[in-house]
């Protein structure tokens, strides 16, 4: 335990940057490899972690707060309520698959709106560090479902493109009439 205590908590050293909304065009383009792995990369990791626990989300990628690079930050339970905490640079989902299962999905680029979003129950990304360490994190139920958000967030995509018919109709439309709502 006294281990855990030495440790910064993510986030404690970063900024809360403003948030990319529905509409923003850096979140419908995909987004640019890391190939700097210097102190502003460091730096925009812990910006990421505090702008998420800011916001109260589980994840968080660079274009939601208008940074086109290829880096998520997580801090996300699964079903049996682990914590999953990290951080993917250069993320690869090289795994979706099992069970398809339409659960509540939200994002922090649609504050307020949530819709059942079809999602695989088991998913893999590779990806590395800030450091430039590889790492292989995998995960089942919730914990899936953020890993695929996420990745598609820097593929150029938010969930509401994988809803379709009313679903999609509806979300859209609400997003169109909250405060903060653009065409999308």
């Amino acid at each position: 335990m006294a281990a855990m205590r030495n440790r910064p908590i993510p986030g404690s050293s970063g900024r809360v940057r403003a948030m990319s909304l529905l509409g923003d065009p850096v979140l419908h383009g995909a987004c640019e490899p890391v190939t700097d792995f210097g102190p502003s990369l460091a730096q925009l990791v812990e910006d990421m972690y505090a702008t998420m626990y800011a916001a109260n989300g589980v994840g968080l990628a660079a274009n939601q707060v208008g940074v086109a690079l290829r880096v998520f930050v997580y801090d996300c339970p699964d079903d049996e309520d682990v914590r999953h905490l990290g951080h993917l640079v250069n993320p690869t989902l090289v795994e979706a698959d099992g069970v398809t299962v339409r659960g509540p999905e939200g994002c922090l680029s649609l504050p307020g709106i949530e819709a059942g979003t079809p999602r695989f129950d088991h998913a893999v990304v590779e990806g590395v560090t800030v450091g430039g360490e590889p790492v292989r994190v995998g995960g089942t139920g919730f914990f899936a479902r953020c890993l695929q958000h996420e990745c598609d967030h820097l593929d150029g995509a938010v969930y509401t493109d994988r809803l379709t018919g009313l679903r999609r109709a509806r979300a859209l439309r609400a997003a169109r009439r909250a405060p903060w709502g653009r065409p999308g």
